[in-house]
């Protein structure tokens, strides 16, 4: 029994090789991959809860890796559930049930203190919020009973969502914000192995939430309009997966990409529907799951794969940043087959998300002020970032898209640039935890936050400009206090 396990593992593995037979891929048979191609077979059933796995040793010499290549396979498949070793008697097969906490995000979201100006947050700024006294007044004068047997979500709001959704959705939702949704989607949709394409660089929680479904992620590069068609072929194809079996979904954030700030274009997202739509012909098919996070403060139209695609396209859709973070409301639209499951499956836990909430949001979604406000938001978050954006380019330091509350620059020194700033009380969220694969030194700063006129705004783009610069000894800091 042994010997056929390590014989089926062993083909998995090699099955990995380039098409030619000339050899692994480029990447090697790393641990990542080992894990990746055992991962599937659990999934699909070829190895089964119970079968024993070969030693470390036996592996390594069958697929001519160190001993150690295998123990880090061993370990990722373990710290999912996938596997459990029972000492003496070996290693065996199962069910995954799960790692930790969100590593990157904890990257970004812990860091080493309090600041005078936090830009590391990915927040919104609270004065450019939608007042809520006037609408919670209005709400309290309506009659909120509810019965555990009412729909979950109010119908009228509903029709007010759907009324601007980026295409007719096969079927909608509404969940407790953006990352309840991805989390949802993902593990509805997800299994064990399978490989995903998202955007590189890309929002930390994708990247964890991935992780920990322990999906082989592959990283597309995105350029002034978005993911880069030439990549995604590749990575849709068996040059870069290895694999003939297409990736299961594709993450997008159609508008204000966090953290690189690009916008898709339609000329872009129409492509892109195109490639999907080719691959469907070939009897293979991947879901787009796009994230709007950033919804009505966006300065770019909203577009949508779903226009070309909608039976494979789940468009979520956020109002935290817009609206409020404490809404915790999302919307979920599209497939049908996937939304409707989403649905199903919180009627077993939380079964709907509040009413209240739910009442609240359609009233400042009918408001004229609410609009009001959306456009003077709009316009500050657009003008701050254009500031900062005009006094980085001006230093020769390179910062990517126009749109959005965060900005992603280049620096030269990620951590002596991160240290830098925390001396000035900036803090900023380190660029390293948002990356695929390795890359060059970047900082998320959320210039959305930096609040005051025109003068302040340039002194802290100054000081973003001298931290850019600290890895290589040269300060450029100005003695004027962004306090």
């Amino acid at each position: 029994m042994a010997a056929r396990t390590t014989s089926l593992i062993a083909a998995a593995i090699e099955s990995t090789d380039q098409p030619d037979g000339s050899g692994p891929e480029p990447e090697g048979r790393t641990a990542r991959r080992i894990a990746a191609a055992i991962g599937r077979m659990i999934t699909a059933g070829t190895l089964d809860v119970g079968d024993r796995l070969p030693t470390v040793r036996e592996l390594s010499r069958r697929l001519g890796v160190s001993p150690t290549t295998v123990s880090e396979a061993w370990r990722s498949l373990a710290n999912v559930g996938a596997i459990e070793t029972r000492g003496r008697n070996g290693t065996f097969v199962r069910q995954p049930t799960g790692p930790g906490g969100p590593r990157r995000y904890r990257q970004v979201t812990e860091g080493p203190g309090h600041f005078a100006l936090d830009l590391s947050s990915g927040t919104p700024d609270p004065a450019l919020l939608p007042d809520l006294a006037p609408i919670v007044a209005r709400v309290s004068q309506q009659s909120l009973t509810s019965s555990y047997l009412d729909q979950p979500v109010l119908p009228e709001l509903l029709t007010e969502i759907e009324s601007t959704w980026p295409f007719p959705p096969e079927a909608m939702t509404v969940v407790d914000g953006a990352l309840d949704a991805l989390d949802r989607v993902a593990t509805d949709v997800l299994r064990l192995g399978d490989r995903v394409i998202v955007e590189h660089p890309t929002f930390p929680p994708i990247l964890d939430l991935l992780e920990r479904l322990d999906c082989d992620v592959i990283g597309v590069d995105v350029d002034d309009e978005g993911l880069r068609l030439d990549q995604l072929r590749r990575a849709l194809g068996s040059a870069v997966t290895g694999d003939h079996r297409a990736p299961a979904a594709l993450f997008l954030q159609p508008r204000a990409q966090n953290p690189a700030g690009i916008s898709m274009s339609r000329r872009r997202a129409k492509a892109i529907a195109g490639i999907l739509a080719d691959q469907a012909l070939n009897g293979s098919g991947t879901l787009v799951i796009e994230d709007d996070h950033s919804n009505s403060i966006s300065s770019a139209p909203l577009v949508s794969v779903g226009r070309w695609l909608p039976a494979r396209t789940v468009h979520i859709r956020s109002y935290s940043k817009s609206h409020g973070p404490d809404l915790r409301l999302a919307a979920i639209g599209g497939a049908g087959n996937v939304v409707t499951a989403v649905a199903n499956r919180r009627l077993l836990g939380p079964g709907w998300s509040s009413r209240i909430l739910q009442a609240l949001l359609l009233e400042l979604l009918r408001d004229p002020d609410t609009a009001i406000t959306m456009t003077n938001a709009r316009n500050a978050y657009s003008e701050r970032r254009r500031i900062v954006s005009a006094v980085l380019s001006s230093r020769g330091i390179n910062v990517t898209g126009n749109d959005g509350i965060n900005l992603w620059m280049a620096v030269d020194d990620e951590r002596s640039a991160v240290v830098a700033l925390a001396a000035r009380g900036i803090g900023v969220a380190p660029g390293g935890p948002f990356l695929v694969r390795p890359d060059d030194d970047h900082l998320r700063v959320t210039v959305g936050l930096i609040s005051g006129g025109k003068e302040r705004v340039v002194a802290i783009a100054e000081h973003l400009a001298g931290a850019a610069r600290s890895g290589s000894g040269r300060t450029g800091i100005r003695s004027s206090s962004h306090r």
